[in-house]
């Protein structure tokens, strides 16, 4: 009999490829990895990875056991789905991971709502770009949130992942309250802020990518922005009047006073942000109600300005 939790690890490996990556993504030690997947073969009776002093692959049986895994897996979910679709109350552990601007944006919403559902344990976790579907595919979380600034994340997702459409988030002009900029009678002029102290995520971050798209409008020699770890720092760095910023509105959830936000004249630029889970844990009435929550959370944040020209935080 094939154990269920070791096929899920046979699937992981086939997906990234080495133990040690295998490993480090489920949060297991190599040895232990290594361990369940031998154990695997012998439930299996066949080799199922070819391995050598430094590295192992997937066997031919491996890689037909690693599909058959995705499979078995998905359908594993579906029955527990169906039967937890009975419970009278959503119960049990959700564990949602987020970007870090969409967890600080929408932790205080999400509290609110689920606390309402006392036998529902909820966990919201912050990770890395790109890491919040890979979690969603294996199984480590239920729930991910996760930007695209390509528009294309949601049209090439696999078959076993469900994505849910929360906002549209453009990229806005951050100055100092007391900045020139920061009358909404003045009209917003990139070129006449070409001088400035400009602040931006590091170089090959997705939300820096956009910012010099936008630099590259402004016409003569393009701003090189000073380079900072996470918008919520570069918003605070603003906010004490040591430079000016182009950010995604979502990131002024915080609320950092003392910054203002004007619109970006003819800018498109913008991400788009989703809630991804496994198409078959949305019918589990745990997740169904968290991802309910999540959507009554986008309503409450800033990722859109109001309808006035501009406004002012704090």
């Amino acid at each position: 009999m094939l154990e269920v939790r070791r096929l899920r690890l046979l699937a992981e490996f086939a997906r990234r490829g080495s133990i040690a990556a295998t490993a480090s993504a489920l949060g297991y030690t190599p040895s232990a990895v290594s361990q369940q997947l031998a154990a695997l073969e012998r439930e299996a009776r066949v080799a199922l990875l070819d391995r050598t002093a430094r590295s192992a692959e997937l066997t031919d049986a491996g890689r037909r056991l690693a599909e058959r895994a995705e499979e078995i897996l998905t359908l594993v979910e579906a029955a527990e789905a169906e039967l937890s679709a009975n419970a009278d109350a959503p119960m049990g552990r959700v564990v949602v991971t987020a970007f870090p601007t969409a967890a600080v944006a929408f932790a205080p919403a999400l509290a609110g709502s689920l606390a309402d559902h006392p036998e529902l344990t909820f966990v919201l976790r912050q990770t890395r770009p790109g890491d919040g579907i890979r979690q969603v595919r294996s199984g480590e979380v239920d729930i991910a949130l996760v930007d695209d600034w390509t528009g294309k994340l949601a049209s090439h997702a696999p078959a076993a992942l469900k994505f849910f459409h929360l906002c549209r988030d453009p990229l806005v002009l951050a100055v100092p309250a007391g900045h020139p900029m920061a009358d909404p009678a003045k009209p917003v002029d990139l070129q006449e802020l070409r001088e400035e102290a400009w602040m931006a995520a590091p170089t090959g971050e997705p939300s820096r990518q956009a910012v010099d798209r936008l630099l590259d409008t402004v016409g003569g020699r393009r701003p090189i922005p000073w380079e900072f770890e996470g918008l919520h720092t570069i918003l605070s760095l603003v906010a004490r009047g040591i430079g000016i910023a182009a950010i995604p509105a979502l990131a002024l959830a915080a609320g950092d006073r003392d910054v203002a936000v004007r619109r970006l004249p003819d800018c498109d630029l913008a991400r788009e942000v989703y809630a991804v889970t496994r198409a078959a844990s949305v019918r589990r009435p745990s997740v169904a109600v968290t991802l309910r929550a999540i959507y009554s959370a986008a309503r409450k944040v800033p990722p859109v300005l109001p309808d006035e020209p501009d406004y002012l935080l704090g």
